[in-house]
């Protein structure tokens, strides 16, 4: 049985899924198995533990599921993967699973990832919430602070010393560095108990097999982004918190932009916990889709 949280709570069913080269995917899923599958890319070094929506997905009739990238959790890692290799993986997976064409969602870093699934196909609708911006786009060379900047340059002019810069990272540094830059009204997620017991325990799974899977992540997502938003045809919805700073630099403004159709939420007073704060709103406009799109 679930311990259901505030914000999240425990998988109803945890595997692994064996691909066709032999690799292990790791997923973890909530709600029922017969619900409508919402298939979510995770943040910056978080493992499937880490779900959204206690107490919603399965009020919705949503199958979540959740799935380690290569290198994270218990997912084989695959040396010098791109986004397009990682959405032909979960192609695999929704044949595998039985998922379908699902809606996916991404957050934080997962968001490149899931915009590639979305160019490639394997989405029929996308969210993207707290999403990691193209930092390296050059419309926002001139507002970078200074230190994102340098990783910036440093990804585009070395992306070997990058990612090998980013393999030295850890679960408590991660954990740091999320506490030290979030804004107040994140920290009450954040600091709640039981999230924060999920979220490090997400952490700590995902650097289970050392920070190179993180550090594949961060290289792909920090460079230029290889698919073409604008060909990007499935329904969008962008979700930014107004006081999130950290993902974009403009709470999602030029992403949208780029995106024909993509419907763009800035919502006052919350930040880059919006994932958990706002889950029954944006599963509740991705459903929405399967009926005015279906």
């Amino acid at each position: 049985m679930s311990i259901m949280t505030g914000y999240v709570d425990v998988p109803a069913r945890l595997g692994e899924s064996a691909l066709p080269d032999g690799r292990l995917l790791g997923w973890a899923e909530w709600g029922p198995l017969d619900g409508v599958p919402v298939l979510l890319c995770p943040g910056a070094a978080t493992s499937r533990w880490l779900g959204f929506g206690a107490g919603v997905v399965d009020a919705l009739g949503v199958r979540l599921v959740s799935v380690d990238r290569p290198g994270l959790g218990v997912s084989t890692p695959a040396l010098g993967r791109t986004f397009s290799d990682f959405a032909g993986d979960l192609r695999q997976l929704c044949a595998l699973r039985g998922l379908g064409r699902p809606f996916v969602v991404g957050n934080s870093q997962g968001a490149p990832f899931a915009l590639a699934c979305a160019a490639e196909g394997v989405a029929s609708a996308l969210a993207v919430v707290s999403g990691a911006d193209e930092v390296a786009a050059p419309e926002f060379a001139s507002v970078l602070d200074a230190d994102l900047r340098g990783l910036v340059e440093r990804t585009a002019c070395d992306p070997a010393g990058a990612e090998e810069f980013f393999a030295g990272f850890t679960a408590d540094a991660m954990w740091d560095m999320v506490m030290a830059g979030s804004p107040t009204c994140d920290l009450a997620v954040y600091r709640d108990p039981d999230f924060a017991a999920g979220y490090r325990r997400a952490l700590n799974e995902a650097f289970a097999q050392g920070a190179a899977g993180y550090a594949r992540d961060t290289v792909l997502a920090m460079g230029r982004w290889p698919f073409a938003l604008d060909e990007i045809t499935v329904p969008v919805d962008i979700w930014y918190g107004e006081r999130d700073t950290g993902h974009s630099p403009d709470n999602g403004t030029l992403l949208a932009a780029r995106m024909p159709g993509a419907r763009h939420h800035v919502v006052p007073e919350t930040g880059g916990a919006l994932l958990w704060t706002h889950a029954e709103s944006i599963l509740t406009s991705l459903l929405a889709k399967a009926i005015t799109h279906g």
